[in-house]
């Protein structure tokens, strides 16, 4: 089947979304000529400096026939591990999803305003879609329950794919694909709010809830504790064909059977989207939806413009938290991203430009911040640049500070500065990394021009090592480099090799500078340690690649790493590793109380 898009459109959408703010950071000239690279900081912050306007008229959610829920504690998966009790509206709750919508349409209609949740308990059982020149506000004591129940997702798109439901354009893991809709939603718009009175007002996705019909709950999709079951994204898809013949003819059989080599079967669905990407499959045959297991985001905003996310909490996130893609300006502070679920990584930005992120706190199932960019052939949107990290608390997480996996098109001109990785759970689940850059031979793409400075790390990271493994014929010794925990700073260019059967893209990763790290000691069992290793830095193994041959495979360049304490790293015989990498300089680096000036080629 194929769905009936209007792709040209669509195409125009994005296009018209760069050229609103076409005069923007992009076009900073003076600040690529300064001799001070945070100048250009300073600039995307000031983009921020005015706010955005809106129509002084409020729109109340109950004008439209909203009504109050009653909760009620159940068993549900708090963590990924642990199992205990959360509150979640009665059965037959009165659903919002009308009356919200009625009131943003409303709203919108009129030039814009604001829409009022007030204090209360909601019961939406479909997603809460944004429209230009609306801002949705939570009062304190609001809190929005999404029903957990994937087909409500799969009802309002707008995009009839049949028995696969009414889906919505949205973007999985780098790869675009028709999916059930994320639970807050906008697709093309500008000048859009949505914000919360404080940390009482709560978005929760009811991630770990038990589905209102069927069996398991979101998380269960992940395939991590039922993993014989068949309705997740790891497992067999028999709706998936058994050969991509079916779906690109085009392909040569080495070709084909090259793509369909994974590891885990190609029909999985978490394997056959990327497999239809690297296979040229046009997004309009990318139909997910009912019958398959990819989770929607909890907010993702497609090809928009001049966002304000502010002062509101997300629990119970089924996938990722916030996932903007191809968005200009947007600014996102004082958001508490407080979901354990699998894969619930707090903020990832793909293919944006211009993005201010303070005053943030994240206590996440995976990476804290991932900053991305499109995966296998997804690079349409182009890279991501001219993002500002600052005054954020990183309580838990995979990765604090993040860029990739997915970076096809490239990452750029991102800042990093105030971060406080306070690593609450060290003593059971640690923060894997606090710092961290991660591509392979598949994802490739560039990352340049990173900086990150002013950080405190005061309980560590992992202080015990942990290894992908490699793929065979590898020229890394095994159990060499502890790209996934265990360094301070990681830099990973062959991330999850054995996971890509296609392996032609080469990453290049040049320009990454790294000032004043505070890394704190915690008492282990068997000593005062802050880490495994102080960084990790593996740049691309030819040995991994698969394609052309002629092409170069280009060290890790220009990284300086000045002015930081990295406390006491467990691997006192190793405290550092390097591999394919040329100018690393180190300049007053202290570890294990020894101090380090230094420039490393390996």
């Amino acid at each position: 089947m194929t769905a009936e898009i209007n792709l040209k459109r669509r195409a125009m959408l994005g296009a018209a979304t760069t050229t609103l703010i076409g005069p923007g950071i992009s076009t900073l000239s003076m600040a690529a000529q300064s001799s001070d690279p945070w100048q250009r900081a300073r600039e995307i912050e000031a983009k921020f400096a005015k706010p955005l306007r809106f129509r002084d008229e409020d729109f109340l959610i109950t004008a439209f026939g909203a009504k109050p829920c009653e909760v009620a504690p159940v068993r549900a998966w708090v963590t990924p591990h642990a199992m205990g009790e959360s509150l979640s509206p009665l059965r037959g709750s009165h659903d919002c999803y009308p009356a919200i919508t009625a009131a943003i349409n409303a709203c919108h209609k009129a030039g814009g305003g604001r829409v009022l949740i007030t204090k209360g308990n909601w019961y939406m059982a479909g997603p809460l879609v944004l429209r230009s020149n609306v801002h949705v506000h939570l009062a304190a004591g609001a809190r929005l329950y999404f029903s957990p129940n994937p087909a409500d997702y799969a009802r309002y798109g707008d995009i009839d794919c049949g028995p696969n439901g009414k889906l919505v354009v949205s973007r999985w893991q780098g790869n675009d694909v028709l999916n059930y809709s994320p639970l807050v939603y906008a697709n093309g718009q500008d000048n859009f709010a949505l914000t919360g009175e404080d940390w009482s007002s709560i978005l929760d996705g009811q991630g770990g809830v038990p589905f209102e019909a069927g069996n398991g709950c979101w998380w269960d999709w992940k395939g991590r504790r039922n993993k014989a079951g068949k309705e997740t994204q790891t497992a067999i898809n028999e709706r998936n064909p058994v050969s991509l013949e079916a779906v690109a003819p085009q392909l040569t059989t080495d070709e084909r059977e090259l793509i369909q080599s994974t590891r885990q079967s190609f029909r999985a669905d978490e394997r056959y989207l990327p497999a239809l990407s690297e296979a040229g499959v046009p997004l309009a045959r990318r139909i997910f939806g009912i019958g398959h297991y990819l989770r929607p985001s909890m907010i993702e905003f497609i090809g928009c413009s001049n966002i304000l996310l502010q002062g509101y909490m997300v629990k119970g996130s089924p996938f990722w938290q916030h996932h903007p893609v191809n968005c200009r300006n947007l600014h996102i502070k004082k958001v508490h991203m407080d979901s354990m679920g699998p894969n619930n990584d707090g903020f990832d930005p793909e293919s944006c430009d211009t993005v201010l992120v303070e005053d943030c706190e994240f206590n996440t199932g995976d990476d804290c911040i991932a900053v991305k960019a499109g995966r296998n052939r997804d690079t349409a949107f182009g890279p991501t640049r001219n993002v500002l990290v600052q005054d954020c608390v990183f309580n838990s997480g995979h990765g604090g500070m993040t860029l990739g996996s997915e970076m096809a098109a490239g990452i750029e001109h991102v800042y990093a500065q105030r971060l406080e990785f306070r690593n609450v759970h060290w003593q059971k689940d640690p923060l894997n990394t606090a710092i961290r850059m991660k591509t392979n031979m598949n994802r490739g793409g560039f990352l340049r021009h990173f900086y990150i400075r002013d950080c405190t790390i005061a309980n560590g990271i992992a202080t015990v090592g942990r290894f992908y493994d490699q793929l065979p014929g590898s020229s890394l010794p095994p159990n060499s480099a502890a790209t996934t925990a265990g360094g301070v700073i990681t830099i990973d260019c062959d991330y999850t090799p054995l996971d890509e059967s296609v392996r032609v893209r080469l990453p290049d990763v040049s320009n990454v500078h790294i000032s004043n790290l505070r890394v704190g000691n915690v008492n282990t069992p068997t000593g005062m340690y802050s880490c495994y290793q102080a960084f990790v830095i593996l740049g691309p193994l030819a040995s991994s690649y698969n394609g052309p041959a002629g092409k170069p495979v280009l060290p890790v360049r220009d990284v300086t790493i000045s002015d930081c304490d990295f406390g006491t790293p467990r691997n006192s015989e190793h405290p550092w590793f390097a591999h394919n990498v040329k100018g690393v300089q180190l300049t007053n680096v202290k570890i294990a109380g020894k101090t380090y000036n230094a420039s490393l080629d390996a």
